[in-house]
């Protein structure tokens, strides 16, 4: 009877190995910035439990990301579509949502990467107001709107806060202040870390400042978001990509990303964010109640 035990503990515990062997690994990446932690925690422990055993490397800059995939050291990346568009393909042409998409889709399936089902949130740029100069000028609600502002009041100087490497790009301020006929000039424009021109919003020290439409602290510093009204910001939707190689081995994994994809809006996006950001909760956290509060067969 010993020896009976003995052997059936030793064939449950061979089952055990066998099936931990049948685990499908894939090799999951993240850039250094907190949306994309917090997107990376979400896809693992979901995934996780549609049986994959899940690898994640986080903290990547965007190339290094961009080139561990292409060169299959990760299988897949949530990425964006004008971060493809632009600095992936060096598409400089004016295109919608859905263009975009199509267009990047098409490139980069030539680099052996496909992109799935796309997310319904665009963390894009955009100008911000603080809640008391928005007060004060409740008639700016665009860009050009802004626009007019500046012009109109150029003695006094107002002050808009830029993350450097945007004031820095041929694509950035200076493309802005062409299409928008912006008066800003060196006397008016203040470069910072990105982090900072938050902080510099929040405490009123700057009359506009430059920010991502899905940050968590829009919302907490009551920042209020101008419209783009000439599209001059290129669109940044969010989805999976994956390589083709491993979407070919497991066909299934396009499906089963859909509906988190799908689940993904701004203003949920914000809110995720926000928890990390602003309260200061642990993206493993924040990711394990997003799931359980909208679990996904």
């Amino acid at each position: 009877m010993k020896k009976l035990c003995l052997f059936i503990g030793f064939a449950l515990l061979l089952s055990g190995f066998a099936n931990a062997a049948e685990k499908p690994v894939i090799r999951l990446g993240a850039r250094v910035f907190t949306e994309q932690t917090i997107l990376a925690e979400i896809t693992a422990q979901y995934l996780r439990t549609k049986g994959y055993d899940v690898q994640v490397t986080g903290g990547l800059g965007s190339n290094l990301a961009r080139s561990a995939q292409e060169s299959g050291q990760l299988d897949l990346m949530w990425e964006y579509t004008g971060v493809s568009l632009v600095a992936y393909n060096h598409v400089d042409e004016k295109l919608d949502s859905a263009q975009t998409y199509a267009r990047v889709k098409e490139l980069d399936l030539k680099k052996g990467l496909v992109w799935l089902a796309p997310s319904r949130f665009s963390n894009t740029y955009a100008l911000a107001l603080p809640q008391k100069i928005a007060d004060q000028y409740p008639q700016v609600n665009t860009m050009s709107d802004l626009a007019t502002v500046l012009k109109d009041e150029a003695k006094e100087k107002h002050i808009v806060a830029l993350d450097t490497e945007f004031a820095n790009r041929s694509d950035g301020l200076i493309g802005m202040v062409k299409d928008y006929d912006m008066n800003l000039t060196r006397e008016n424009i203040r470069q910072m870390d990105a982090g900072l021109v938050y902080t510099a919003l929040r405490n009123g020290q700057v009359f506009a400042g430059l920010v991502y439409t899905t940050d968590g602290r829009l919302n907490a510093f009551h920042l209020k978001l101008l419209t783009d009204d000439k599209h001059y910001f290129p669109d940044y939707t969010a989805a999976p990509v994956i390589r083709k190689d491993y979407l070919d081995a497991h066909p299934d994994i396009a499906a089963q990303l859909k509906p988190l994809a799908e689940l993904l809006g701004d203003d949920t996006m914000r809110t995720l964010n926000a928890r990390v950001d602003v309260d200061h909760d642990s993206p493993s956290i924040v990711a394990a109640d997003f799931l359980r509060e909208h679990p996904l067969n």
